[in-house]
């Protein structure tokens, strides 16, 4: 019981510890992990024996027999679940071909690569060779979110990184199962009939299984037959249930099922995803918690001493410096990215909770059915996790800035509330090559942005879910457009730091504006002091196109024959350099200093 309780303890303090320091969790995770397990035993404790052990041993630990391989399966089969979950289907066709070619073109080359290097390195069989090469393909998003939330990049490049560690684990997963598969069917020697009919049922039972149990999800919670104080644990049992099954009917094809089940599910615009989502989320923190500090526990001292040797650095070596960049360069060429961007992307690669677990699970089996090699499987693939998360964490942000990728002033602009007005208004600024960024809760209003080419963003600002959004790194500017003026207050009060830093505005109450309450809260008034949310939005409603006046020594005088016409409003000036400026009370002065700018209205067109 103590011991327990002690993972679950040391796991949390974990994750607040990489919080505090804006590091990936997986490493002080393994740390505690080693120090509890195999430090322990060799270097801290008097008998011998683990702080932790996770394999009942006849003396103390966790699990018997195998039992520990069962947990560890069924906690991987929800954090892949989970992790299919967040994959968008309209998402993933608007970035660029090269995510299509790093998850197919750059697996084969780490899978091919990684194999010959393992296998001429450590004088490895073939079958574990490419199974330890299977197991690294995958950079977990996991890993990869906390690095670059910390370094503030273009948004393509963040948005590479992301959805490749997004969309490579099940492949990396598949693979690594399908390894293991024709080494256990084939009994490590040529690949037999066997182990193709083996492969066959994987995928089919695998994606069947998959595919059916999530539409019946969706049925049974789009037709309220699932009580609400139970859906989230109903989705966690369905979950395990069909990965218990697909493995029944298809050895290891559970690890399959579960992710396309939750790639259908996420893609089913159910109105219970986000709250499962939520769920998930933090049931995949705790099981990430506890797996770290558990397999790193399992491992023994002797199978370090494996690995402690100049062959570990030199394998280390070719996978970071050679077959990334390798696979990275391939991918990307004829490509947009430029010569850096290609060099930033190839440096930041670490794999995550799947490599580790999977590499476990499979060394463990292997190694008990004495499979030559498979000793050296969980070992390496923990080098491999542990040094490129050491490395990416603690140099990425440094790489970032002397390869001249790092974002030194953030220039998107982040608008919450995507109403008429809102999206007239982004429409225009994207148009003038500005990101604009929308949020709202209101789903009509989020699917009539995107059909006019605008990222728009379901999301409350007042959950943590837009602080911690990886692909608002370049935002800059920060305007609040609701009809809530609490709304507005709240969103300029808690952001205005993280995506506010050049300017955040907000929209007035018709209450501050015949008060003439100016510069409240640290907002100034903006576009026109007698107009509010209700006349802006009726004007973008009445007339929504926006036309550009030249301005001539006479900017008050256009100011005012806008502002006073009931059917326009004054929202930018654009400079002879064609920088926007929104109009508000600290830059008028300057605005009347410019020579050959021009005025932005909203509106109708005037004489």
């Amino acid at each position: 019981m103590i011991e327990l309780a002690g993972i679950i303890i040391l796991g949390i303090l974990a994750q607040w510890v990489a919080w505090k320091l804006k590091i990936p969790a997986i490493l002080p995770l393994i740390l505690i992990g080693l120090l509890v397990g195999p430090f322990a035993a060799g270097f801290l404790s008097e008998d011998g024996y683990k702080w932790i052990e996770p394999i009942w041993n006849g003396h103390h630990g966790l699990f018997p027999g195998e039992s520990l391989f069962h947990f560890v399966s069924l906690a991987i089969s929800i954090i892949l679940f989970e992790g299919g979950l967040t994959l968008k289907l309209n998402e993933i066709k608007n970035i660029e071909p090269v995510i299509t070619k790093l998850i197919t073109v750059g697996s084969a080359i780490t899978f091919f690569g990684a194999a010959i290097a393992v296998h001429y390195t450590f004088d490895l069989e073939w079958n574990i060779s490419f199974l330890f090469s299977g197991l690294i393909i995958v950079t977990g998003p996991t890993v990869i979110a906390p690095i670059l939330r910390n370094v503030p990049l273009k948004k393509d490049i963040s948005a590479i990184l992301k959805w490749e560690g997004i969309l490579i684990d099940p492949i990396g997963a598949l693979v690594a199962v399908l390894v293991f598969e024709f080494i256990s069917v084939g009994g490590g020697e040529d690949f037999t009939k066997t182990a193709f009919i083996e492969f066959g049922k994987i995928l089919l039972f695998g994606t069947t299984f998959g595919f059916s149990f999530a539409h019946g999800l969706h049925f049974a919670m789009e037709r309220k037959l699932i009580p609400h104080y139970l859906l989230n644990v109903v989705a966690l049992t369905s979950v395990l249930g069909v990965f218990v099954l697909s493995d029944a009917f298809a050895h290891e094809s559970g690890l399959l099922s579960v992710v396309v089940m939750g790639m259908v599910l996420g893609n089913s615009n159910s109105k219970h995803l986000k709250e499962l989502l939520y769920f998930k989320e933090s049931l995949s923190t705790l099981l990430i918690s506890i797996l770290f500090i558990l397999l790193a526990a399992n491992i023994n001292i002797a199978d370090l001493m494996l690995i402690y040797n100049w062959k570990t650095l030199l394998l280390f070596s070719i996978v970071i410096f050679i077959i990334r960049p390798l696979g990275v360069f391939i991918c990307t060429t004829n490509s947009t990215l430029k010569f850096n961007e290609k060099l930033f992307i190839s440096w930041v690669g670490p794999r995550g909770i799947v490599a580790a677990g999977i590499a476990s699970l499979f060394g463990l089996k292997l190694a008990k059915h004495n499979v030559e090699g498979a000793e050296y499987i969980t070992p390496l693939v923990f080098m491999i996790v542990l040094g490129t998360v050491l490395l990416n964490a603690t140099t990425a942000r440094f790489f970032a800035k002397i390869t001249g990728v790092f974002l030194k002033k953030s220039n998107g602009i982040l608008i919450i509330g995507a109403s008429k007005f809102s999206r007239t208004l982004a429409e225009y600024l994207l148009k003038n090559n500005r990101q604009v960024v929308l949020i709202d809760t209101n789903n009509d209003n989020i699917n009539q942005a995107k059909e006019l080419g605008l990222e728009a963003l379901s999301m409350d600002i007042y959950s943590e879910e837009l602080k911690y959004d990886i692909e608002l790194n370049n935002i800059g500017y920060l305007m609040a457009f609701t009809g809530n003026s609490e709304i507005n207050k709240y969103a300029i009060d808690k952001f205005k730091k993280q995506f506010g830093e050049n300017g955040a505005f907000r929209i007035h109450s018709k209450d501050e504006i015949e008060n003439d309450k100016t510069m409240q809260n640290g907002a100034p008034h903006i576009f026109s002091k007698t107009n509010d949310f209700v006349s802006f939005d009726e004007i973008a409603r009445k007339n929504p196109k926006i036309h550009e006046i030249k301005i001539k020594n006479n900017y008050q005088e256009l100011l005012s024959k806008i502002n006073t016409n009931p059917n326009t409003a004054a929202i930018f000036v654009k400079k002879e350099s064609g920088r926007i400026e929104i109009i508000s009370d600290v830059n008028t002065k300057t605005i009347q200093q410019e020579k050959n700018a021009h005025l932005i209205y909203l509106g109708e067109l005037l004489n």
